[in-house]
Order: C-alpha cells, then structure tokens, then sequence
C-alpha cells in the first residue's frame, strides 16, 4: 500500500465516525439519551462535543506513522519522506509506537494490580487490618505454585503475595510462577518455541521503552516480537496476577441480583460514585458505609440515609463481591451520570478517569475526591494511599474522613436540581469459573459445546469509543451471538450496556436461540464476570474447557471480541487472547494502517504462529456475522455438527 493508498483507506475509515446528534438519535439506552439531551440543554460540554470538535482527526496519527520519540522530529511519513529523520520506515514507526502503547497498558494493569499484591502481603504480614477473605482462592492458588495447601492461611496468602509480586517485578531471570503454573501446556511450547517468554512485567515494559528509543531496535519483526512477549506478561502477570490478589483478600464473586442504571439514584440519601480501577480503598469506603453506624450518622444529619454508586471498574469490582454498589455508567458515560445532579460525592482513584468531570461537577456542586498519587484532578480534594503505601494502614481512618465529607457534601448541595431519567433494571452478576463449576460443572458445559447446545462461547469486553454510536455495537454484537446460541460472557466497561439494557437478566432469554435457552436453565444468555481484569476469569473458564475436551484453544469454537475498543489496555485485553490463540474481533481499527507490513501481522500474521487473526469491520452487524461464521468453522473442523 502505498501513500495515497492508506491515506484513502484511513480517510474513508474515519468518515464513519458519527457525530453527536447521530449519537443522541441512535445510542440504545434511552437514559443515555435523555443525559444527553440534558446536557445539551444546560450547555454542558461532553465527550462526544469534544470528540465532534476534533475532526478531522490526523491521518498520519490514525495511520500510525506518526513519530513523537525524539527530537528531532516529530515526523511523519509520507510520499516525499518515506523515512523519519533517525531513518525509520513507516514499519518500523507503526511497530513502535504499537509496542509503546502495549507497555503503557501492561504497566497500568500492573499498577494497580501491585496495590492489592502487597495489601494481600500486608495483610497476611498483620501490617494491615484487613481479613483475607479468600481462603479458597489462596489455598487453590497455593497448590498451583507447589505450596502445601493445608498450611496456615496466613502463611500460604504471604507466599502466594510474594510470587505474584515477584512475577510483577523480576529482574534476574528466572521461571515464570504464574505462567509455569496457570498456562495451558501446549501455549506454554508454543510461547517458548517463538522465544516470547517474559522475564518479568516490569522487565518487559522496561525493555519496551528501552527498544523503541531512538537509534535502538531498527527491525520492525523484533520490535514485534517483544510485542508479543510484553502481551503474555501483561496476560499473566498485571491481569492474572492481579485477579489472583483481589480475590485471595477480597473474596471471589458472590452470585446475585443487583440494581442498574440511573434509575436506582435517589433524591434523598448522601449519594456516593465510586470510580476507577482501584479496590482497595473502596472496599473499606463502602464496608463501612454500609454499616449500622454510618447510615444512622446520615441519617442523624437528616439525610435518608447513604447510598453507594458505581463507575467504571471499582464499582463493578465492589459490585460482585455484595458491598451494595449500584452499576450506572462506564468511563465515557461518567459526566452523563454526573449531570443528572444526583451525586453528592464522587471517589475518584486510577484509569479511565477523564479530568473533564471536574468541569461537569462544579456545575452540580458535587465534591470530588483523588485518592492516588498517580491520578490527581485540578481542584479536587485529596484523601490518598501515599505512592510508597507507607499509610496503608490507615484506609480505615481514610476511609472515615471520605465518608464524612460525603454527609457534609450532601447537605452543601440543598437545592442543586436533580435530573434522573426513570430507568432501571435488574441484572444476575457474579459469574465466576467457581460458580460456573458449581451449577454447572465444567463437564456438562463442555458436553454441551461439544454437542452443539452451545454453538461456542465469546468473552465481549472493551471500553467504549465515540468513533462508535455509543454503547450500540456491543448490544448488536451480543443480540446477534445469544440469538445463535452462543453464550457471551463480559467485564468491564462493556458490561455496563449489557447490565443496563437486561442481556444480564432472564429477560434476554427472549432473544436467546432455542437450545443455549434450554442449557442455561433460568440463568442469562450474557455471564457477567466482574471487572477489566476479570478477563483473566474468561481465560481461565476457556482454559478449563480446552483441557477437559482435550483440544488446544486454537481449535476450540471461542473468541474475543472487544467492538469498542478504546484504549492501551484494550490492546492489551485482545492480545492476550490471541496469543492463547483466540481470534480477536473489532469495529475500531488499531493504528497499523500506515504499514503493509505490520498491518498484515496484525490481522493474519499470527495465524500460523499462534492460531489467531484480528478481524475488523466498522459495522457491528457484519462483525457479529463474521464471528458466527468462523465460530461455526471451528465446529466443522472438529467435526462437531
């Protein structure tokens, strides 16, 4: 592909992109619609006038052929400079600046991953006041490393701690815990064959950065090969390995029904949004919220006592562990959630937190808190766990102060007008591969796949992105899979929509194919698993399945499909799944369209190394379609019809 040909191609790409009004008209929650509508009539700016206000967006930058990592420039490739001034080819910029992206998403799953690593640590060291509640996962995990299960719980929580943090940040290399572990065997040859083993996250993120500065690595397929190795250490280490801490000190989900949407705000409690991706100081936030105290001190102030909200991944997180956390809105929809004026404070910690909500909070009188050194806001009030965590300790006294400022915000705001639009729902949340275990057992969904009851299983995640109608080809993608007979699971911001609109009810066994109604038994055609990281749930259950129908996954009828994608970590997220050889399936395309080269290694490169192919297409319908095809290939090669 030449200049003019990428140029064209990345040009028709973007006249896809909708503007506001088409968002306004088209977007499938009716409450997103009426915030919007709200918004626009107070003059409140959101993400989608800021998205509108930035078109034409740059095609070099979409192209990926864009070069910021010296001085010298920033460059840009093009007909009559077909090289930066360092001599890089547009391979090798767009090969690059994807590495650069991958390392930033592994270090923030990372980051916040090392906070409940060393709470898990702290508490087992009787540093910290907090019980492990997750003596199952601590004693499984245990056995997994080579530990004595029956060891004291303490015991086993600070070796698991250790090996996980090791995992996270070794240096002198040596064998990958988790990994050696947690990997299917034939992954593991496969990733050592290709000699993409991490030595650690921190190294891999570390040597990342180190090969894309200037005048180091000069080979676009090596720079990619580091690709792919820091996207096995983010898999295994900043996401399982985070996933492992949160449920060895939190506990794993707990299985029930909850309230969604903004219709579960109330006018006449101390209202509290928590928002981000940090569990830690949540959790005591919102235990001790909910306790008789705390609600009898609202109460004393005259309030009807204190509700808990949920934004992003905290909420969901403090969501399906039973700490009453009402899910409302992913990251782009938080300003949305913050005009309807119901919010009284609002918890902010790491990720996906746009500086903007200031601007919409100061309208409302909503009190923001920063509560991370990583992530301050302009204007906010700070409460934080200090970067070296020397006060972690101390969340309990933090957490009351926060709670206090929640009573005394609420009755600053008397008088600030409420906007909330009247939808709300029920949804079934808690999916974990324990409880799918359980109810049931890994066999009988395995017969099940195997038998054709259940045509494949797709792990539908993603943050969302106003290159898309927003929200819209999630559900698209979803209704088209459950009505095939194809079970979908999800996490993170994606859930929201699904959790919202009833895909996480009995309600879309309306809409389910008539033989994944029949296996499900009651339960919903959509298994919503928790949080971002909780993609390292869907791994695991795929794991599980591939080793009790003795096929390795790069056969087996299961993809990932992340339509919205958004972000660093959404790279990541596909990544890791293609490299257990899953297909990946988007309607946003990555920025590899300046390269012939790195393009085509992304879409079709890693089949016959890994097994897997990146697919895209801007319509969510045709995408949906492609990944029943393939899905129904897989079955035909199996034999499975």
């Amino acid at each position: 592909m030449n200049v003019a040909d990428y140029t064209s191609a990345v040009g028709a790409y973007r006249r896809t992109f909708p503007n506001k009004q088409q968002q306004i008209e088209q977007t499938p929650d009716p409450a997103v619609r009426e915030m919007l509508l709200n918004m626009e009539r107070r003059g409140i700016e959101t993400v989608f006038d800021r998205f509108d206000s930035q078109q034409p967006q740059c095609v070099f930058g979409m192209a990926g052929i864009c070069c910021k990592n010296c001085f010298m420039g920033p460059c840009k490739i093009t007909k009559r400079s077909p090289r930066g001034v360092c001599g890089a080819d547009a391979d090798l910029i767009v090969a690059r600046n994807l590495l650069r992206h991958l390392a930033s998403g592994t270090a923030a799953h990372g980051a916040r991953g090392r906070e409940s690593m060393l709470a898990l640590l702290y508490a087992a060291q009787h540093k910290l006041d907090l019980p492990i509640q997750g003596e199952q996962k601590v004693r499984s995990t245990a056995a997994k490393f080579g530990f004595e299960p029956s060891l004291p719980l303490d015991e086993l929580a600070e070796k698991v701690a250790t090996y996980l943090l090791e995992d996270l940040s070794r240096t002198v290399p040596s064998e990958h815990h988790a990994i050696a572990a947690f990997a299917p065997k034939e992954r593991l040859e496969t990733w050592k064959k290709l000699d993409i083993l991490p030595i650690g996250t921190y190294h891999e993120v570390f040597e990342s950065l180190h090969r894309t500065t200037t005048g180091t690595d000069g080979d676009w397929k090596n720079v990619m090969k580091q690709f792919l190795r820091t996207g096995i250490a983010f898999a295994w280490s900043s996401c399982l390995g985070s996933s492992i801490a949160m449920d060895s000190l939190f506990g794993l989900p707990v299985r029930a029904k909850t309230r969604v949407n903004v219709g579960a705000l109330r006018k006449d409690t101390v209202n509290v949004a928590v928002h981000g991706h940090s569990p830690l100081l949540v959790s005591e936030i919102v235990r001790l919220g909910r306790t008789p105290e705390w609600q009898a001190k609202a109460r004393a102030a005259g309030a009807a006592g204190m509700e808990f909200y949920g934004i992003c991944c905290s909420g969901l997180s403090a969501m399906y562990r039973d700490y009453g956390v009402v899910p409302l809105a992913n990251a782009a929809g938080a300003e949305l959630v913050l005009g309807t004026g119901a919010l009284d404070l609002w918890v902010a910690d790491v990720q996906d937190v746009f500086p903007t909500i200031m601007n919409v909070a100061k309208c409302f009188k909503t009190a923001v808190i920063t509560t991370s050194d990583s992530a301050r806001l302009p204007d906010a009030e700070h409460y934080e766990l200090k970067h070296d965590h020397s006060n972690i300790s101390e969340i309990h006294e933090l957490a009351e102060k926060i709670l206090t400022r929640a009573i005394a915000a609420h009755f600053e705001r008397e008088g600030v007008p409420r906007s909330i639009p009247d939808y709300e729902v029920q949804a079934e949340i808690g999916f974990s591969v324990e409880f799918i275990d359980q109810f049931y057992t890994i066999a009988g969904l395995a017969d099940a796949i195997k038998d054709g009851r259940v045509r494949g299983i797709v792990n539908l995640v993603g943050c969302s992105n106003p290159r898309q109608i927003y929200e819209k080809a999630i559900v698209t993608v979803a209704s088209e899979l459950i009505s095939h007979n194809i079970l979908v699971l999800t996490n993170g911001c994606a859930s929201f929509p699904l959790l919202k609109l009833g895909y996480c009810s009995e309600k879309a066994l309306e809409y389910t194919g008539d033989t994944l109604k029949e296996f499900l038994r009651g339960l919903p055609p959509v298994w919503h698993m928790g949080e971002c990281l909780d993609n390292a749930r869907a791994s695991g259950l795929f794991s599980a399945l591939s080793q009790r129908l003795g096929e390795p996954l790069k056969r087996l009828p299961f993809a990932f499909s992340s339509p919205e994608w958004s972000n660093e970590k959404g790279l990541c997220a596909a990544l890791a799944f293609r490299l257990l050889g899953l297909n990946s399936y988007h309607c946003v395309y990555a920025p590899v369209q300046g390269s012939v080269n790195v393009e085509r290694f992304m879409a079709t490169g890693t089949k016959e190394i890994l097994g897997s192919e990146m697919k895209v297409d801007t319509d969510a319908g045709k995408l949906a379609a492609e990944i029943i095809k393939d899905i129904e290939d897989r079955r035909r090669e199996l034999g499975w019809n």
